[in-house]
């Protein structure tokens, strides 16, 4: 039987049972040879270091150290970076792709909760039950029987912003519903769109025809702020807002203030800043749901991300191409 290659945690320690609990550590640990009670939270230490000169394959996520020259310099045997989350771009460089180390993320599976917890608050605004819980703890009671004017997701219109691996995901998740979708985002064509079963349409367009615009685009210079004081004023009375992607891609000023006016709604899973200051309006807000960056990867969702870094251990220790490789110049442009 080959040896296994040196492998080593990068991350924050307390993720690592959460993201390989015990049978998918085994089975991790069966492709490499790695140590679960050491994690490197930096690349400092001697048994760190000592481990790192031996390391072919760095499994990291949330709270990894740089990658920058000086740390790759200690890693001379270092080929292939795991990640155990979505982007890659907060704690790797350049230097990575000059030295032909190959990147993977789990960033498709961290996909699938945004997705879900999109798609549910679609179908709840569709239905206004946060407002409408918030009457009920307020009057205690309702007229049992009463028809709702103006609320429904029969036909209700829905403008994805951004066709990332969220806004596929949940293209693909709202598909057997009865609701109209369509799509904004400067770097799809008709023909692709075509493919995903919506209409592409301009920005400004999906957002004067939507009952519901969720944003999923990445943030980067050009889309900060991508929805402003004008953006906002295109969306027709009583539509919402969600945003699962970034809190940057929203001047919260401009927002803050069509929410005060009750003209509009909005769910927000991000924020800028992230976590809003305790005294920020939107905290209060009836017409405003901020929820504390939950959409991704949770509780027992973590360990989807594990399996994805098992999965690409077992590629490369069978001499296959990583399935979920980065792109480094389609990185450069997203987040």
């Amino acid at each position: 039987m080959p040896e296994r290659p040196q492998a080593l945690f990068a991350m924050t320690a307390q993720n690592v049972p959460h993201l390989f609990p015990p049978e998918l550590l085994a089975r991790l640990r069966a492709h490499v040879d790695v140590d679960p009670a050491l994690v490197a939270h930096d690349f400092t230490g001697p048994r760190v270091r000592e481990t790192l000169a031996r390391t072919e394959i760095l499994i990291t996520g949330w709270g990894c150290p740089r990658l920058d020259a000086a740390a790759l310099d200690a890693a001379p045997k270092l080929r292939a970076v795991l990640h155990a989350a979505g982007s890659v771009k907060g704690f790797t460089t350049p230097e990575v792709w000059r030295r032909g180390i190959v990147v993977s993320s789990a960033a498709t599976a961290n996909a699938v909760p945004v997705a879900e917890y999109t798609l549910a608050m679609i179908l709840l605004a569709g239905k206004d039950v946060l407002a409408a819980r918030d009457r009920l703890r307020t009057r205690r009671g309702f007229p049992y029987g009463d028809l709702v004017p103006g609320i429904g997701n029969h036909g209700r219109r829905v403008g994805v912003v951004g066709a990332s691996r969220v806004g596929r995901r949940l293209i693909e998740l709202l598909r057997p519903h009865d609701l109209r979708v369509s799509l904004a985002d400067p770097y799809v064509d008709q023909a692709e769109a075509a493919r995903l079963g919506v209409p592409l349409l301009p920005l400004d367009e999906l957002l004067r025809t939507s009952d519901i615009v969720t944003l999923h685009a990445p943030a980067t210079p050009e889309t900060r702020h991508l929805i402003g004081a004008r953006e906002l004023a295109l969306m027709p009375d009583g539509s919402v807002l969600i945003n699962t992607a970034r809190g940057t891609l929203v001047d919260h000023g401009a927002l803050t203030g069509e929410l005060r006016t009750g003209r509009l709604s909005a769910v927000l899973d991000v924020t800028d800043p992230e976590p809003l200051p305790a005294d920020s309006p939107l905290f209060d807000l009836p017409n405003a749901v901020v929820t504390p960056h939950v959409a991704g990867s949770q509780g027992n969702e973590l360990a989807r991300l594990g399996r994805t870094v098992v999965e690409e251990a077992a590629r490369l220790s069978a001499g296959d191409g990583l399935l979920h490789a980065v792109d480094h110049a389609e990185l450069e442009r997203t987040a």
